[in-house]
């Protein structure tokens, strides 16, 4: 789901909105946690997760240019999401229901896992 796919169903499920202003909550909601972010402060939204940001330690990476050459590459900070009970409840709900539907038409658990792994491989 893209950004205005997500608009369209905001403005669907909440009575009297318009789709400009589900653009617009949205917009809001994505300013504020990243303005937080950058504050080195965190957004929790019971259930569903926790936004945060994290200090990625410096390291020692190679120069994709000449291999044999060593980089030194600087420690930054980068956005980190925990996933909350609600969430991660649901999509354990989802696979299970998955798994016996799997299991009822004849696809063994190992079958299964290499197809989820599979999937975990597609970029979107």
């Amino acid at each position: 789901m893209n950004k205005a796919e997500l608009i369209n169903v905001i403005a669907e499920k909440v009575n009297n909105i318009t789709k400009k202003q589900a653009e617009e909550m949205l917009d809001v909601f994505v300013n504020t946690v990243i303005e937080q972010l950058t504050n080195d402060k965190e957004v929790t939204i019971a259930g569903f997760g926790q936004f945060l940001s994290k200090i990625r330690a410096g390291r020692t990476g190679v120069n994709p240019q000449n291999p044999s050459e060593p980089i030194q590459i600087p420690a930054v900070k980068v956005p980190k999401f925990k996933a909350g009970k609600r969430l991660k409840d649901a999509l354990k709900k989802k696979d299970k229901e998955e798994n016996e539907a799997n299991n009822n038409i004849g696809f063994s658990s190992e079958n299964n896992s290499e197809n989820l792994n599979n999937t975990d491989q597609q970029t979107f």
